[in-house]
């Protein structure tokens, strides 16, 4: 008599039993060590629990408004009324109407004051003072970093006095004898502009060199020292050692300083209120004009999607290239 009669049990199911408790455990062993084969720092699944969160909040607070504007911007709208289809019309005319291209230009035009003189004058100052050894530096970084404490409200008003026709800067021109330069700044169709970005750059340099000194004291001193022994002047010390070396600072220079160009708002409100006539007008502004002044909701919201869109181009573009010269 076989052992499965005797035992009352079907020899096939034994089998079968048997080459089921051998899958088993070799089935956990495999997924046991692919889990441990893991990088400690590797991503798992229940990391995005703990970004769930966080990622709620930006949705409902973030992508949720950008989604609604971008749905507005295809509609006719006057806030109140009923709203009809408009298309890509919006943006048709953000390319075709000269009264909604100008903001733009005007944003480049301050994209100058605000990213370009800023970020070369920081370079030049670190320059100087990473070869040269002056006492108070302390002191120097706090006065030209105080900008960026001050709202910008403040800034702006403060500005405004000193740039009225019966400001502190025509009382200086007119003390030295220079009263044929006065001038309305904030008031002329030439010079608005460039006075606004003029505050730009008092406001942004503070930022560039402190982030450029703080990326200089990271620099190894054997690099400026080697340099010198090889007989490098200050320019060519300058392009060899500090100017590779603030590459990361450079990039994150220009982000900030690109992103405050574009979104300016507040100062142009406060000093100018986009005049005279659009002369000082920007997109950020223009946005706040259209939805709550004239009643362009709709086309204010296509200058709000377009204006997003040349940020985030413009961000990656500098982030793209500082990461290919590291690779």
């Amino acid at each position: 008599m076989s052992t499965g009669a005797a035992t009352g049990t079907d020899p096939g199911a034994t089998a079968e039993a048997e080459a089921s408790a051998r899958r088993g455990p070799t089935a956990l062993r495999r997924f046991t060590a692919r889990y441990r084969r893991q990088a400690p720092g590797e991503p798992r699944a229940v990391g995005y629990l703990y970004v769930l969160p966080a990622l709620a909040v930006f949705g409902v607070f973030l992508l949720w408004p950008l989604g609604q504007t971008a749905w507005l911007s295809l509609l006719h709208w006057d806030g109140l009324t009923r709203a009809t289809w408009a298309g890509t019309d919006n943006y048709r005319d953000l390319l075709t109407d000269p009264e909604l291209r100008a903001p733009f230009a005007h944003a480049a035009v301050l994209l100058l004051f605000y990213a370009v003189l800023p970020v070369a004058i920081g370079l030049l100052l670190t320059a100087a003072l990473t070869r040269f050894r002056i006492r108070g530096m302390t002191f120097f970084r706090t006065v030209l970093f105080l900008p960026q404490v001050l709202a910008m409200v403040v800034v702006g008003v403060a500005w405004r006095a000193v740039l009225a026709p019966d400001g502190l800067l025509n009382d200086t021109l007119r003390t030295l004898g220079m009263g044929g330069l006065t001038r309305s700044w904030l008031g002329d169709h030439t010079w608005a502009l460039p006075a606004v970005g003029t505050i730009g750059t008092w406001v942004e340099t503070g930022l560039c060199l402190v982030l450029f000194l703080a990326g200089a004291q990271r620099i190894p001193r054997e690099l400026y020292e080697a340099a010198r022994i090889d007989g490098a002047g200050p320019v060519r010390e300058f392009f060899t050692v500090t100017l590779p070396g603030l590459r990361a600072e450079i990039a994150v220079a220009l982000t900030l300083t690109l992103v405050a160009a574009l979104r300016n708002f507040d100062l142009i409100y406060i000093t100018t209120s986009g005049g005279p006539g659009n002369a000082t007008s920007v997109p950020a502004y223009e946005v706040y004009r259209r939805a709550f002044e004239t009643g362009e909701v709709g086309s204010a919201s296509a200058m709000g999607i377009t204006l997003t869109a040349v940020i985030f181009a413009l961000t990656m573009v500098v982030t793209r290239l500082v990461e290919g010269r590291r690779r």
